[in-house]
């Protein structure tokens, strides 16, 4: 039973056709308009963390006592893929990180897992260790990030104020349509600080002790009981809980004279986390954030007017001196991403109409033009059905298939034309052209498709992120041949009829295929048959040049940098360096840029990173040596202006104190740093040892700069060599002594104050606390022996300078240290391969139980590509069969297949001439490719066959086929590179544009010469 001729369907039935026609118009605008937007798709992030505290702690002993045993359990979860811990003094962190094939729909039953093992473990964990705690909101990216200022630092709204205003401005914010979650972030943490002079409680008589019992005796929650009655049950209530400093200064204390008020003894004060663990800053000014997390499937152009609406209302109510500043908001990328899209749109229906009407007339240029925003409107609505947003890789696909989808609507309205010259009426035209094209233009269709199947079924974080590429561009090009047969032939009877072309399409006066250019194009062909032995050999040798032009010549990328106009600064101070220290370098820092021209926003985020506002933004732990100032920009000139202006004064040596990273955002998987060679061993000196001799090998590389070990020096220490028997003396014990150190030095949390939702800690703490001590000094301190008196710490103990690891960091349990850079001039993979050949010597030279792995960039790019290549069988395997379902031969499917990578000769050239780099975008142009040449294979082969069941000579059959597919070939590929070349520009899709430019224009001169001579000589054709 055949199919039926859908193009004699549309010719006949015009009413329904028109109607469909203007239907699929109308959809296609409500679609378009009804569509979600955002900056990139959503996909799951395969992550989570665990974190311990344990006070006093050093990292030795968090590693033994904590770590060890929450790593062994965790690695029993199934899908588990690395585990990469860092351990400070007191404080250790685990990143968790899943297979990138585990099901996405298995994520969060695999977060609860290690959840329900963490709690098992907190009962075999030392006393005194706070958690684990796990963390598992990495998927949050946020849509836009608002800085809440109380004004300058000198008079500036207090910032526990600050706190409860911007707690009522999230509150409106919530509400706000299309955002999911609006979140307070960046809070200082508050404190109620009781600071005592500790001469003074021994002159009185009270025991620090004394003050800690009777606040927390004062601060209990306890059941009084209850009444039964005849009525209502009635419970006794006892008011004794603190809910202000004033209340608290009222504790009484007992002392040697009688009872006094704590405030007496003590001064009580409010305050914050001192010295703070993390803390924003929005143009130098104190800052909390709130963070905006966009509804899924929302349109991220509505939300980011929604948002502009809600500041400019919020500005005017809330109280003088608290100011709204946006710091980052994805609506200015979405924006920017639709208009070019829509600008590339019109482009290229521009430049299809203009080709088309120059090579076959107005009327049939005018129906391939009309063609495209068809074909995009009713892939618009099938997008909407099946819940696909405009994000960076839709918008992609779309123009992608903006130069493959006019390719039917043109050997449509190119054979129609032909069969109208030779007096056929329009309608019979119509349906012929269905009967010669349909077929092998569906069947080439499903092979260019097939080669997207790795991309949209790979089971990776790449597939699930890039998976609509897929789906994307094999909507539009299904999309395409349906318009091609049903309503271009409609178009052709309705615009051409049965006039003969007008001049510029066939009839010149001399035939349709008679013509002189057609002369001598038939004449060229028959060359190439004559000659096929060369032709196929020279163009095998071209293609054996190209893959090695491919793997020694082209860069090597996987993802490129992003067109964003962030300035991202990194600050690295030696690892133990107080917070206030790192503080000091981002001051400078801020001051410096405050001072460049451009600047939207600028905010600096100390003893840690940013939340996480971009998808490919690795999210950084909390680090008091570590912070991040993120500067944007108005446009990419000003941004790099900014990176050029910081370097300089980067490498005139500002900041001596610090390392300084200035960088851009990037596309694709997280990394932190693009060269990264992690080393791995049991030692922490020998992993040193040989960082060393792996930096100095980076350094001296032309494309490294910044060349460093991640972390490097140790950490001094006050080591107290306690004489045990002076102690015993005192009626002390070293924990007692510690207790005692600890709440003069830095204070202790006692007990706790709540006022509304917040549990404000009560820290008790010596005067002097968090104040700096010299050896000198810390010496002279005095403690409290059992009974009360006052005893020198030098009496008790020997103090000494130690030094200490800073950090251990865990690969999988195994010990690590990563040797780390940036690069300049050069692509990440390629300064990789030569390094790690260069470092052959060392590694063979290493001690047993070391190792060297490659990170950074390469390390993600080849889990990426790994997850494609797994598939690329079954892509094959779909190819051969749709190849098979039209060639009907095992000859010809595998000559049709034999042309697939023919592409490369024209990709390599264009990557070479505009120095692109080959990487992931890349590659989806040069699988494209691979689709386009076996389909116009497919399609010449399908003339051949025709001209022989007319009745052709074999030979002269496979020239004529040539010419006759040489007009929609030549006209396709001209549209096609033309619509391409504003996507040049764009640094996400550029070398995907490159690829496809350079393909198309060396595929079609191999359409139209080298497949001639393999047929030839592939069937073995008599010259």
């Amino acid at each position: 039973m055949s199919f039926p001729n859908l193009s004699a369907i549309a010719v006949r039935e015009r009413s329904i056709t028109l109607f469909f026609l203007i239907l699929s118009v109308l959809a296609g605008v409500i679609a378009f308009t009804s569509m979600g937007r955002a900056e990139d798709p959503a996909f799951t992030v395969r992550a989570m963390s665990v974190q311990a505290i344990w006070p006093g702690a050093t990292t030795q002993q968090l590693q033994d006592q904590v770590v060890d045993k929450l790593e062994k359990s965790i690695q029993e979860v199934e899908y588990v893929y690395r585990l990469d811990t860092t351990i400070r003094p007191g404080f250790a962190s685990i990143i968790i990180e899943f297979q990138e094939y585990s099901p996405a729909e298995m994520v969060d039953e695999l977060f609860y897992e290690v959840r329900k093992r963490m709690i098992d473990e907190q009962r075999t964990l030392p006393a005194g260790v706070i958690g684990p705690i796990v963390l598992d909101d990495f998927n949050d990216v946020y849509f836009s990030l608002i800085a809440v200022t109380g004004g300058p630092t000198e008079s500036a709204l207090p910032m526990r104020e600050l706190t409860r205003e911007t707690e009522r401005i999230r509150d409106r914010l919530q509400r706000v349509p299309g955002v999911h979650k609006a979140l307070v972030l960046a809070e200082r943490a508050e404190r109620v600080y009781v600071e005592f002079d500790p001469a003074g409680l021994v002159n009185l008589g009270v025991n620090p002790q004394d003050i800690f019992a009777a606040i927390q005796q004062q601060n209990e929650v306890t059941p009084a009981g209850r009444i039964e009655t005849r009525g209502p049950r009635l419970y006794i209530r006892v008011d004794s809980v603190l809910e202000n400093p004033e209340e608290l200064a009222q504790v009484p204390i007992p002392t040697a004279n009688g009872v006094v008020p704590l405030g007496d003894v003590a001064t009580i004060r409010r305050g914050y986390e001192d010295p703070p663990s993390y803390f924003v800053r929005s143009r130098g000014d104190d800052a909390l954030l709130l963070g905006v997390v966009m509804q899924a499937g929302f349109n991220g152009q509505e939300l980011g007017a929604n948002l502009a609406e809600f500041i400019a209302a919020e500005t005017q109510q809330i109280p003088a001196g608290v100011q709204l500043e946006v710091l980052t908001n994805q609506s200015d990328a979405i924006n920017k991403a639709v208009g070019l899209f829509q600008i590339k749109f019109l482009m290229a229906v521009a430049v299809v109409m203009l080709v088309s009407i120059i090579a076959i007339g107005f009327r049939a240029g005018l129906i391939v033009g009309l063609a495209v925003p068809l074909t995009l409107g009713i892939t618009f609505l099938v997008m909407l059905l099946m819940g696909i947003n405009l994000d960076r890789i839709t918008l992609g696909a779309l123009i992608l298939s903006l130069g493959l989808l006019v390719d039917d609507a043109i050997i449509s309205v190119e054979m129609m034309l032909v069969k109208i010259h030779e007096g056929w009426e329009s309608t019979k035209a119509a349906a012929h052209a269905w009967t010669v094209t349909a077929a092998p233009m569906l069947f080439g269709t499903l092979v260019t498709i097939a080669g997207f199947f790795p991309i949209g079924f790979a089971q990776s974080g790449v597939g699930e992120y890039a998976g609509n590429i897929f789906w994307v561009t094999g909507i539009a090009l299904i999309v395409s041949w349906l318009v091609a047969v049903i309503f271009v032939p409609y178009l052709g009877v309705r615009l051409i009829g049965n006039s003969k072309p007008s001049r510029g399409g066939h009839d010149d006066g001399e035939g349709a295929y008679n013509s002189r250019l057609y002369q001598r194009l038939r004449r060229t062909v028959q060359w190439c048959v004559v000659h096929r032995k060369k032709v196929v050999l020279g163009t095998v040798g071209l293609l054996v040049l190209s893959g090695v032009g491919m793997a020694t010549l082209v860069q090597k990328q996987f993802f490129p940098s992003s067109d964003r106009t962030e300035v991202l600064v990194s600050v690295y101070m030696p690892q133990g360096t107080a917070i206030a220290e790192t503080d000091a370098v981002v001051r400078r820092l801020e001051s410096f840029i405050n001072q460049q021209e451009q600047v939207k926003s600028l905010a600096s985020y100390v003893g840690g990173g940013p939340p996480r506002f971009f998808i490919s933004l690795a999210p950084e732990p909390q680090d008091p040596a570590f912070a991040k100032v993120v500067a944007v920009m108005e446009d990419q000139v000003s941004r790099d202006a900014l990176m050029a202006a910081l370097e300089q004064e980067v490498a005139a040596g500002q900041y001596p104190e610090a390392r300084v990273r200035v960088y851009r955002l990037l596309y694709g998987p997280p990394v932190n740093w693009p060269i990264t060679f992690r080393i791995l061993g049991p030692d922490m000196d020998q992993l040193r040892d040989i960082g060393h001799q792996v930096r100095d090998l980076m350094a001296v590389h032309p494309n490294t700069h910044n060349s460093h070990l991640e972390w490097d020096e140790k950490t001094p220490i006050y080591q107290l060599d306690i004489d045990h028997s002076a102690l015993q003396l005192q009626g002390l014990t070293p924990t007692l002594l510690a207790d005692q150190l600890q709440l003069l030095l830095e204070g202790a949390p006692i007990s706790a104050m709540y006022e509304d939702i917040r549990s404000v800690s009560i820290t008790v703490r010596g005067r002097e606390a968090g104040q700096a001590l010299t050896p000198q000094r810390f010496k002279s301190l005095e403690v409290l022996n059992n009974r009360g008196e006052k005893v020198s710490l030098a009496q008790l103990a020997t103090l000494q300078i130690a030094y200490e690891e800073p950090v251990i960091r865990r690969y999988n349990r195994d010990n690590y240290l990563n040797v780390i850079a940036d690069i300049r001039g050069a692509q990440p993979n390629t300064v990789t391969a030569e390094l790690w050949d260069e470092m052959a010597e060392i590694r063979e030279n290493l001690p047993v139980e070391y190792r060297i792995e490659i990170g950074g960039s390469v390390e993600q790019s080849s889990r990426g590509e790994g997850s494609l290549q797994k598939l690329q069988p079954v892509m094959v395997a779909l190819m051969l069969i749709f190849i098979m379902l039209q060639m009907r031969s095992f000859s010809g499917t595998f000559m049709v297949f034999a042309t697939a990578p023919l592409g490369l000769i024209g990709a390599v050239l264009a990557l070479l001439v505009f120095n692109q780099p080959f990487g992931f975008v890349a590659l989806l142009g040069l699988t494209g490719l691979a689709g386009i040449l076996m389909r116009n294979t497919l399609i010449l082969t399908q003339q051949v066959s025709d001209n022989l069941k007319d009745g052709m000579e074999t030979s002269g059959a496979v020239v004529e086929a040539a010419v006759q597919r040489a007009r929609p070939v030549i006209l396709t590929a001209l549209a096609a590179m033309l619509a391409f070349v504003p996507l040049t520009q764009d640094s996400f899709w550029g070398p995907l544009a490159y690829v496809l430019i350079g393909g198309v224009g060396v595929g079609t001169v191999i359409t139209l010469l080298f497949v001639p001579a393999l047929y030839a000589l592939w069937y073995r054709i008599r010259e």
